[in-house]
């Protein structure tokens, strides 16, 4: 069975390509600069260049595939919904085309609300949409990624606080994209499940801001601190950096939505439990580019 994944240069993507040609498989790789593939893996895959946003591009890169591992790709656009539903569009057009009979979907905690939740309301968009196809779907409701600390490099490096909207004692899923990765990878490869799945990605533990900041301190061998600010004053920051009304509101309610009595749909337990610790993660990963741009 011939395996297509989007967004192969991605923080998921990248390893869910290397676990495939672990496993012996030569994926098929859409992305639209294939020039960014990684020279190490080049060899092993087959690379079309596509842009997800374009139905008849999407099709024509995916015939011939049997399974499919589809990321909706990162909104450039003012509007940020639009542009998930135009994904979705692209990835139903290509099922239907070409007949895929499964699909691993890298969703998010939070899509089950459907409605209210910001950016992952693209998400919930294209869940539903695949499940009206009547084909084998496993969506990866997974949590908060360990990368996502990378967007605020400057300001660790600086020793400013992380600032947060979210209640600093919230507790909430921290999940390694390596290991949604090898989540996405074994249900590729597996040919024991059929129909709707949902399969959690929760990572090891859940954690709070606070114990995050505790974490990050010892990793990196320096007082990180954390700070609750107002969502006026995040809305200020996300339009300082160009970000349209309708993007800063998608990418406020992702936090905003799930502040207030959200309990996740799929509990913790030992099926979305998965090992990556985020105090290893940072160790590794974050303390050079904090450490190194210091010294």
């Amino acid at each position: 069975m011939r395996i297509a994944v989007t967004t192969p240069t991605g923080n998921v993507g990248r390893h869910v390509v290397s676990a495939l040609v672990r496993a012996g498989v030569r994926p098929r790789v859409l992305l639209r600069d294939p020039d960014r593939l990684s020279p190490d893996i080049r060899d092993d895959v087959d690379a079309v260049r596509v842009d997800q946003y374009e139905p008849d591009s999407v099709a024509a890169a995916t015939e011939g595939v049997g399974a499919l591992f589809w990321v909706d790709p990162p909104s450039e656009g003012a509007d940020p919904l639009a542009d998930y539903a135009r994904a979705t569009d692209s990835v139903v057009r290509a099922v239907t085309d070409n007949g895929i009979g499964r699909v691993v979907f890298q969703s998010s905690v939070g899509a089950e609300k459907r409605h209210g939740a910001g950016e992952i309301d693209g998400l919930a968009h294209t869940e539903t949409a695949l499940d009206g196809l009547g084909i084998d779907v496993t969506h990866l409701r997974c949590g908060y990624f360990f990368t996502n600390l990378e967007l605020q490099l400057d300001a660790l490096r600086a020793g400013a606080p992380l600032q947060v909207i979210l209640p600093l004692d919230l507790p909430m899923a921290w999940v390694a994209p390596r290991d949604i990765a090898e989540a996405a990878a074994g249900r590729l490869l597996s040919p024991d499940w059929s129909g709707r799945c949902v399969q959690a990605v929760h990572g090891p533990a859940d954690l709070t801001w606070r114990q995050v900041a505790d974490i990050l301190s010892a990793a990196v061998g320096r007082r990180i601190g954390v700070e609750r600010i107002t969502d006026d004053a995040m809305r200020a920051q996300l339009r300082q950096v160009g970000m349209s009304d309708r993007l800063v509101e998608a990418v406020l309610g992702m936090s905003t939505g799930l502040r207030e009595d959200f309990v996740p749909e799929q509990p913790r337990t030992v099926r979305t439990t998965t090992p990556t610790t985020l105090a290893a993660w940072a160790y590794d990963t974050l303390r050079p580019q904090i450490t190194d741009a210091s010294s």
